[in-house]
């Protein structure tokens, strides 16, 4: 048993995080700056504290008396999000850099950061075919601007508090995560989730129709929940010291996956793009070599079924919100 801190377990990753710690036996104490009834799960048996870790005082009362800590937390959302916020997705820094300060001070054994794929170099990632980015294509540094820059110079942060002060830290380079109990609306909801959100839509609506970003040709990869809460875990408890990408090979273009979805539907919709709206890059792709070398493992989990369960949790959550809904309006007639 350890007791261990989750930052941002008030978020998706995190919620699913929080679960399987506590499954395992571990005394878990779970941290957001979100108001209880906002977090997207809340564990029975964890201690609940709603922290903003940005304040340095408060990473200290959020870690002290603590073995472990995994920081999830961050201000950060979908590409439609990251593209216009970048100032609010930079501010991030100030939580791991706190929590890195409060972890040394405070006797910490471990300390997990979660980056992102953002990190990489931008000329690297202007061709639908992506090859896979490596670890090693985060230099020359061209990261993502805003969100991608945080999450390199908080890498950097976690390299040195580990050579200077001898915290052992370890870092996992996101691609994509998506599965259930995530956002699938209001703004910060990512594709996978978008897609099938607006799916469900066009079906309670009987309109067949779905507006996708950018030209549909753009790729990526995308990682099953399950994938990265054992990648997760598995990094943590490694001797791996360098950062380390946790995301699925399986690259697939955004028309590709709204054939998925449209497969879970049942039904074919009517495309529309939209030239103007947030894409980010052209291509990115998870190359796994070294989490294989490392850990024997890689993400494997396939997209066709992740989606459906991802589809059929989304859709549950949008059938209950309708049937409330017309609940209050026959209530308030």
């Amino acid at each position: 048993m350890k007791k261990i801190v989750v930052a941002g377990a008030g978020g998706f990753i995190g919620g699913h995080l929080v679960k399987e710690l506590i499954r395992k036996g571990n005394t878990v104490r779970a941290v957001d700056i979100k108001p209880l009834n906002e977090w997207y799960q809340i564990a029975e048996g964890a201690d609940n504290l709603v922290l903003d870790l940005r304040l340095r005082e408060n990473c200290f009362k959020a870690v002290n008396g603590y073995n472990e800590v995994f920081n999830l937390a961050a201000d950060m959302g979908g590409m439609g999000f990251i593209e216009n916020n970048k100032a609010a997705c930079m501010i991030s820094v100030l939580i791991n850099t706190h929590l890195l300060i409060a972890a040394k001070e405070c006797g910490i054994d471990r300390f997990f950061y979660a980056s992102s794929a953002c990190v990489y170099n931008g000329d690297k990632q202007t061709d639908t075919n992506n090859p896979g980015l490596k670890e090693s294509d985060a230099y020359p540094a061209l990261a993502e601007d805003g969100y991608g820059w945080e999450k390199l110079f908080s890498e950097r942060m976690c390299r040195h508090f580990r050579e200077d002060f001898g915290l052992t830290t370890k870092i996992a380079r996101f691609h994509n995560v998506y599965g259930p109990h995530g956002t699938y609306d209001g703004g910060r909801e990512k594709a996978p989730a978008a897609i099938c959100r607006k799916a469900i839509d066009a079906q309670m609506t009987g309109r067949k129709e779905i507006v996708i970003w950018g030209d549909g040709h753009q790729t990526r990869s995308f990682m099953y929940i399950d994938d990265c809460i054992k990648g997760i875990q598995a990094i943590m408890y490694s001797d791996i010291i360098e950062p380390l990408n946790l995301g699925s090979s399986e690259m697939v273009s955004i028309n590709q996956l709204v054939d998925i979805v449209e497969g879970i539907a049942g039904f074919k919709m009517e495309r529309k793009y939209d030239a103007d709206a947030p894409k980010g890059v052209r291509g990115r792709n998870s190359e796994n070599t070294l989490i294989r070398k490392y850990l024997g493992w890689e993400p494997s989990i396939p997209l066709k079924e992740g989606m459906k369960k991802t589809y059929d949790w989304i859709k549950e959550e949008m059938s209950n919100q309708k049937r409330e809904k017309k609940g209050v309006n026959r209530f308030n007639k």
